[in-house]
């Protein structure tokens, strides 16, 4: 079983030598779930290889700090190893450091200053059908009601708020098909996507601010779909594009804002996640980020506080791990950093 006594830098590297690539964290599950149900001043429940736990002090206020227990795909980078200040190995930084951080919080306060809930869940890196936490959010939403929410997401010890929404979409250029040996009897659809990717060369993305946060959009093709043969002229081409916009705008407004862009052209959705906004003005949130300190930055990417936001729960991401080396073969968390995290989210807890 986890040794949750453990200092918490040894707590991440015990958690990170227990492989739990998305769709198999039974193992770490388990652990989790074993070591949790021991402290009696919890109440542990589960759903598949999501585990819950609870303090029920009858505080005022409650605060939910959610990590996932999955990692990317192994590549030769376990088990993990110690240089200097650094420890090496898959999810050190993405996001096994802050599942440690979260895990001593649990043991470490039987009585914290709020009453906290603890969600460590599965499959977070892929699909969204699979993900634990949208699967509780619909099963248990009860288990999810909190004042405020953090999600150790690896930010490098520093507080990001809200999160990016993001869309994709296929623009669809059609021609007519032809002998290539012929090909003036025909309209290459190949060629026809040029004034599409002229577009996105000369788009200029949005820098709003939101909540006092600047964000940072993109508009980019991610994809190109065409041809039928080496001797036919190609009759569709589909360029496959993302958005990721800032969380001033809903689902609606971006898909909008991507088929004026594209204005012309057939443009069909085909996958798309909302937006957060910071929530850093929530009086459980400006305490966290006094306790935190540091400046605390817009997140530039979708995260699972879009969920949070979804059910009326502001959150935020601090984690200690570097999101830049997140999913990397060198992937490596300081060891620094996570002592650092532990102690600020102590202090928050214990005020």
């Amino acid at each position: 079983m986890l040794d949750l006594t453990q200092d918490v830098r040894d707590l991440t590297a015990a958690i990170v030598d227990i492989e739990s690539v998305s769709g198999g964290e039974k193992a770490l599950a388990d652990e989790v779930e074993r070591a949790l149900a021991a402290l009696p001043h919890l109440k542990v429940t589960r759903s598949g290889e999501t585990v819950v736990a609870r303090t029920e002090q009858g505080r005022s206020e409650r605060v939910l700090i959610a990590g996932h227990l999955d990692t990317v795909p192994v590549a030769g980078n376990l088990p993990s190893r110690v240089e200097g200040d650094l420890l090496y190995g898959c999810g050190t930084t993405d996001m096994k450091a802050g599942v440690a951080v979260a895990l001593k919080l649990a043991a470490t306060l039987p009585a914290p200053g709020r009453d906290v809930t603890y969600v460590f869940y599965d499959c977070e890196e892929v699909e969204a059908e699979r993900n634990g936490l949208n699967r509780v959010a619909r099963e248990h939403p009860d288990w999810l009601a909190a004042d405020f929410a953090v999600l150790m997401e690896p930010t490098d010890g520093v507080i990001e708020g809200g999160c990016q929404g993001t869309l994709r979409a296929d623009v669809t250029v059609t021609g007519k098909r032809a002998h290539s040996a012929r090909s003036w009897f025909g309209v290459n659809a190949i060629h026809g996507i040029e004034p599409v990717l002229a577009r996105l060369n000369a788009y200029e993305p949005r820098r709003p601010v939101v909540d006092g946060l600047e964000y940072h959009e993109g508009l980019n093709a991610v994809g190109v779909r065409g041809g039928v043969a080496g001797n036919v002229i190609p009759d569709l081409c589909v360029v496959s594009v993302n958005y990721r916009f800032a969380p001033d705008l809903s689902i609606e407004e971006a898909e909008q804002h991507v088929r004026e862009v594209f204005d012309g052209f057939a443009v069909s959705l085909t996958d798309a996640a909302p937006a957060a906004r910071p929530g850093l003005t929530h009086p459980v949130a400006a305490a966290f980020t006094a306790a935190v300190g540091g400046t605390p930055r817009a997140k530039l990417g979708w995260t699972d506080v879009a969920r949070f936001s979804a059910l009326g729960v502001p959150a935020v991401n601090y984690g200690p791990g570097d999101p830049n080396l997140a999913h990397q073969q060198g992937e490596y968390v300081s060891l620094q950093k996570i002592v650092e995290s532990e102690r600020a989210m102590l202090d928050w807890l214990s005020a």
